[in-house]
């Protein structure tokens, strides 16, 4: 795979899966709509590039923040953070909240990764269907409560939400976040919860393409796109996490509602159009 689609492609992987419009979609649909008919872009290789840049971000960005978690959890004293120490249970709450998408993965992986599900009609539509969803947690949040105050009920509530990101097209962060927003959490918190949230997903999943590419290997020649890939996947994924929490300090999801619903319609639309003429 020629050196310059994986660049694309790391940073595409890494935009979408921090913000919050669905990095399933764009991977999918990008390639399409540049004529990049690769068969590595369904290859493990692939896989195991992008679990793990993304990965590698998250660790590195919140490192400090799951060290105090953990500690705190097992009731050690690590007072990096007063707004996390404030919520002594947090790890334990991010644990639960990790079990919906542990367990709807395992039972649905096939599904979700079949024809029925990933294809453009379906994607599009989740696109302007989670777009919706985000414009009335907007409109019905209240934006009052903190991640220090996050509850048992929360996290169930996020981690089913999160479960429902195994459908293409729905976004991991898009539907946390406003799950976190219909319980009245401010932005910031409700998206930092979901990145911590994605942690162990993405550690789970990464996990897994690990195995089967031990089982399988590497396709020859492509040791050096991986690492590379990885490289620059981690890095972006760093600078779009810091860039997206920072942003929603001062602004509203209102942009990416708009983005999303015309990238839906766009799909739908050249999936139709495909169909018609093909």
């Amino acid at each position: 795979m020629p050196l310059y689609q994986v660049i694309v492609l790391a940073i595409v992987q890494s935009l979408t899966e921090f913000l919050p419009i669905s990095s399933t979609a764009h991977l999918r649909e990008i390639p399409l709509l540049l004529g990049w008919d690769n068969p590595w872009l369904n290859s493990l290789d692939f896989d195991i590039m992008l679990h793990l840049g993304t990965l590698m971000a998250l660790v590195a960005y919140f490192f400090r923040d799951w060290i105090q978690l953990t500690a705190q959890g097992f009731g050690l004293s690590q007072p990096h953070d007063p707004v996390l120490a404030r919520n002594r249970k947090l790890f334990w709450l991010l644990a639960i909240a990790t079990i919906p998408v542990a367990v709807l993965g395992y039972l649905f992986k096939e599904l979700a990764e079949g024809p029925a599900l990933r294809n453009s009609l379906v994607i599009g539509s989740m696109l302007i269907l989670v777009g919706l969803v985000m414009y009335l947690a907007e409109r019905l949040g209240q934006f009052k409560r903190d991640i220090g105050q996050v509850s048992l009920l929360d996290s169930v509530w996020i981690g089913l939400a999160q479960a429902l990101a195994i459908v293409p097209g729905v976004s991991r962060s898009g539907i946390t976040i406003s799950a976190g927003l219909f319980r009245n959490l401010d932005r910031y918190a409700a998206a930092r919860f979901s990145f911590l949230l994605a942690t162990p997903a993405l550690a789970g999943a990464a996990f897994k393409a690990f195995l089967d590419f031990r089982k399988h290997g590497m396709t020859p020649g492509m040791e050096v796109p991986i690492v590379v890939g990885v490289l620059v996947s981690a890095i972006s994924g760093w600078l779009v996490i810091a860039f997206f929490l920072r942003f929603l300090r001062t602004h509203t999801l209102r942009f990416f509602v708009y983005y999303r619903i015309i990238f839906g319609i766009i799909v739908i639309a050249l999936a139709v159009f495909v169909r018609r003429t093909g």
